[in-house]
C-alpha cells in the first residue's frame, strides 16, 4: 500500500508540472498574436506634428530656374525700353524724311517738286479728291494716299505735302535733335511751321499744330517754281 500511494504522489506532481508548462506557452503565444492598437494621429489629438512632412514636393531636390531681377534697361523715368524704342523710330522716319527731301521728294510719292508737272501726275493717280487754289498755287489732294500737290498754272510742282500717320510719333524735340534748331519758324493760323533749308533747291517744312505732341504734316517746297507761277 506504500508503494501504491507514492506512485500516486509523484504522477500528480507531473501532471501539474505539464500543466504549467503548457500554460506558460500559451500566454506566450497569445503575446506574440495580440494585435497593438492603432496610435492615434496628431490630428485626432489636436497636437501639431513634430515630424517633417514626406510629401515627394518637398523631399525632391528643387530644380534651379532662372529669376529675372527687373534689372533690363529701364530707364529712370521708368519708361524702359518704350521711350528709347520710339526715339530710335522717330529718327528713323526722319532720315528717311531727310534723304527724300534732298530729292524733292516725301514718302509715298514718286514724284518730285521742281521736276514733276501735274499733268502726268493726273494721268497715272487720276483726278484728286480736291483741287482748291491756295497760296501760291493750286493744291491738288489724294486723300487715300495722304498726298497733296501744289502746282502752279505751267502744271509744274513746286510743293509736295505728306500726311502719313507716321508722323504723328515725331516731335519737335525730335527734329532739333536730327536738324539743330529751323531756319526759320512762322506761324499759320493755330499751325507753328518749322522750315529747314535741305539743299539750294529744297526747303523741308514740319507743320506742327500748336499744343499738339507731334507733326501733323510736311511739306517738300521748292521757293524757286513757286515764284511767278501765276503769271501766263
Amino acid at each position: 500500500m506504500k508503494k501504491t500511494t507514492g506512485f500516486k504522489s509523484f504522477t500528480a506532481v507531473m501532471t501539474l508540472a505539464i500543466a504549467l508548462t503548457l500554460s506558460a506557452c500559451s500566454n506566450q503565444t497569445g503575446g506574440a498574436n495580440q494585435t497593438e492598437p492603432p496610435a492615434a494621429s496628431p490630428e485626432a489629438t489636436g497636437q501639431p506634428s513634430l515630424e517633417p512632412s514626406s510629401s515627394p514636393e518637398q523631399n525632391e531636390t528643387p530644380q534651379q530656374t532662372s529669376v529675372s531681377t527687373g534689372s533690363t534697361n529701364e530707364g529712370k523715368d521708368g519708361s524702359g525700353q518704350g521711350a528709347s524704342a520710339g526715339s530710335s523710330e522717330a529718327s528713323d522716319t526722319l532720315h528717311t524724311l531727310i534723304s527724300l527731301a534732298k530729292e524733292g521728294k516725301v514718302p509715298g510719292a514718286e514724284y518730285a517738286a521742281h521736276v514733276a508737272m501735274f499733268d502726268d501726275i493726273e494721268k497715272s493717280w487720276g483726278k484728286p479728291d480736291r483741287n482748291e487754289t491756295a497760296g501760291k498755287g493750286i493744291y491738288a489732294t489724294y486723300e487715300d494716299k495722304g498726298i497733296t500737290f501744289g502746282y502752279n498754272k505751267g502744271m509744274k510742282v513746286f510743293d509736295v505735302r505728306s500726311y502719313s500717320d507716321k508722323l504723328h510719333a515725331i516731335s519737335l524735340k525730335d527734329i532739333e535733335k536730327e536738324l539743330g534748331k529751323p531756319d526759320e519758324t512762322t506761324v499759320n493760323g493755330r499751325d507753328d511751321i518749322y522750315t529747314y533749308e535741305i539743299s539750294k533747291q529744297y526747303q523741308l517744312k514740319f507743320i506742327v499744330p500748336q499744343g499738339g505732341a507731334g507733326v501733323d504734316h510736311i511739306s517738300v517746297f521748292s521757293p524757286d517754281d513757286a515764284k511767278n507761277n501765276m503769271a501766263g
